[in-house]
This record gives C-alpha cells, structure tokens and sequence, in this order.
C-alpha cells in the first residue's frame, strides 16, 4: 500500500447499528474501502449480538455492551499482519450485527391441501393455519448456515425455509395423532404442543429458538366441507318419519295456492297413498311379514308425504 493510499483510507472508530424499522435479521457494517481503527469502539445494544469474522472465519462473538477492539478484548488481533510489530494498524475484517428480538405473529398455512387417512371418513384432504414466534439465539451459527456473506438478511428472507419445516412437522403430526377430523378442534392446544417439540430441535440446527406455535385452524378444502354439512344436515333432521310429517304439513298450504288449488292436493294424496301401499308391501315382502300395522301406516305417510310434495309443485 502506497502511502497515499494510506492517507486516503478511512478508519471506522464507532461500529454500531441503529435499527431503523422490523424485518430486519442480520446486517453487515459498511465495510467498502474502510478499515477498522485498532481501539475503535463497538456498541452491541439490548437485543442485539455481533460477529466479528475475520478472513472469511468466526472470530469473536459479542452480547450486549461497549468494547474496545484491542488484542485484550479480541485476541485474533494479535495474528493480523501488521507493517510493522511495534505499529498498532488499523485491521481490514467484518462486524455482522444480529438481531435478537423475539419475531412475533409469523403466519404459516399448507399451501395445498394435505392428504391424510382419517379414521372415521378414510382419505380426506386437510389445510391448516396458525401462527409462531421464534428469535436468533445463535448468532454464529445462524451466519454459518444462513446469512452468509449477505450485507442484510431479513424476516422475509428466512420465511419460506422456516415455512417448509412447518408444514412438514404438521404434517408428521397429523398423520401420527390418529385423531379423526372432527375431534381435531378439541385437541388444537395438544397439536399444537406436539409440532412444537418437533420443531425446536430443527430450529436450533439454524442458531434460531421456537418461543411459541399455535394451529389456529385445521379445515377441509370447500368441496369436502359441503359434503361434511350435507351429513351434519341429515343428522340434525332426526327422526326421518316425523320431518316427512312435517313436510306434508308444510307442503299444504303452498299447494292450495297453486293453479291445482286443493283438488290438487287430493290428487297429490291419492296418489301418494296409493304409492305408500306399495312401498308398505314391498317392505312386507323384503321382512317374510304381510304389509300391515305399523308398516302400511309407516308407507302410506311416506307416499302422502311425496304426493303432498308432488301437489305443490316443489
């Protein structure tokens, strides 16, 4: 190095970060034609931890506080080449600041559905949602394996491979429960409990700790959720005789008001009584019994039912 390329070098004696906004994970000081004044101060705040990498290697890791850069307080400084032993140099290396902060509300959701063995509909095809929380703990070994030499990591950058490993974990979790889809709403804290004790230790591999993961919701896709409330729906009409009662009742007064009026209706219920009589002697027969009793009166509201229906035109 000439000496006026020396002279017109800039020494850095402040390293610090003040974080302007969120999303921001790691942040590399601007290094482009600076080198680092030896004694220079460095401020880690409250939240943050700093790498000093020197020669593409972890040199020193720094918590919270002001340090002085000295070979007393990072002791690589001793093995740099300097011009001259008696000279203490400025020194060219890397500072990489990381944030510690809890990231709250990171959302994750299946991007398809994911299909599992559910033991009371067989294959069914689940989406599922929720949110976690997580925080570098590791500064070093999150550089290591997933900033790199990256001058600013953020939140968004870490998502999709964060991501990934949940919806895996849950899908492990879902298919291993052997909990059918409709008991899933009971057990969401268990599920959730469950994905989480799976996750921490992949997590960690990345120098990042799982504070919280909550399952807000497991669905079925639209298709199979109308399926799902056409079954609620004739579960929740109970007793198949009475309703067909209750819909000949309800299928009277709209049918006097069509153009058939009530002769209408008798016609609709001749008719219907004639199939019911069928319908009671095919049973009959089906049963080895005659068709009579309850089972022709059982018929004959049937076929009323769908003669009172056919009057009204519905």
């Amino acid at each position: 190095m000439s000496l006026g390329s020396f002279i017109r070098k800039q020494f850095i004696d402040i390293l610090q970060w003040n974080e302007d906004g969120d999303g921001v994970l790691a942040w590399r000081h601007p290094m482009q034609d600076f080198e680092i004044q030896y004694g220079a101060s460095l401020t880690v705040r409250e939240s943050q931890m700093a790498v000093f990498v020197n020669e593409g290697k972890v040199a020193d890791v720094f918590g919270p506080g002001m340090y002085k850069l000295t070979t007393q307080t990072l002791p690589v400084l001793t093995y740099l080449k300097n011009w001259d032993k008696l000279f203490e140099s400025p020194f060219k290396s890397d500072v990489i600041f990381f944030s510690t902060r809890l990231q709250l509300g990171r959302r994750w959701g299946t991007a398809q559905p994911v299909t599992l063995r559910d033991s009371e509909f067989g294959m069914v095809r689940l989406r599922a949602f929720g949110v976690y929380s997580y925080q570098i703990t590791d500064p070093a070994k999150f550089y290591r394996e997933i900033s790199g030499t990256r001058d600013v990591y953020t939140v968004d950058d870490l998502e999709a491979q964060l991501r990934n490993m949940v919806v895996a974990a849950m899908t492990t979790a879902l298919g291993g429960s052997k909990v059918p889809f409709l008991d899933i709403a009971g057990n969401q804290g268990l599920m959730s409990q469950s994905i989480g004790e799976q996750l921490g230790p992949v997590f960690e591999r990345y120098g990042v700790k799982l504070d919280n993961f909550t399952v807000e919701n497991v669905s079925l896709p639209e298709e199979l959720q109308k399926a799902l409330d056409t079954r609620i729906s004739m579960g929740m009409a109970g007793d198949l005789g009475k309703f067909t009662q209750y819909q000949t009742a309800t299928s009277i007064p709209l049918a006097a008001q069509n153009e058939g009026g009530i002769a209408g209706i008798g016609a609709g219920l001749a008719a219907g009584a004639a199939l019911g009589q069928t319908m009671a002697a095919g049973l009959g027969v089906a049963a080895g019994q005659p068709a009579a009793g309850a089972q022709a009166a059982a018929g004959t509201a049937a076929g009323a039912a769908a003669g009172a229906a056919a009057a009204s035109g519905v």
